[in-house]
């Protein structure tokens, strides 16, 4: 088998564990759990942009790479917009 076929064999497998996991998660969780995976993407983000930077790639491995930065950026920035409202919530009015 293919390093390629792995690779979509594995990425295919993640898409759909990742979907049960977050599909049965309370929205009460749904906040916490966004805040950890910020964590994850900004790991993800670091080894798209190291990826993307290597020489000996091809342009498929490179159009991956770009698409992983994009992907991880909106994914890290979103999540942090979407913590910052819900902490924005818990803090006192001002009278």
């Amino acid at each position: 088998m293919s390093e390629l076929m792995v690779s979509v064999y594995i990425f295919v497998l993640a898409v759909f564990i990742g979907f049960e996991v977050i599909g049965k998660v309370p929205p009460l969780l749904h906040t916490p759990l966004m805040s950890g995976s910020n964590a994850i993407s900004g790991i993800t983000l670091v080894g798209a942009l190291i990826t993307a930077g290597m020489k000996d790639l091809g342009w498929l491995a490179i159009a991956l790479s770009l698409v992983a930065v994009i992907t991880a950026t909106i994914n890290v920035v979103g999540g942090f917009l979407v913590t910052d409202r819900m902490l924005e919530m818990f803090k006192a009015k001002k009278k």
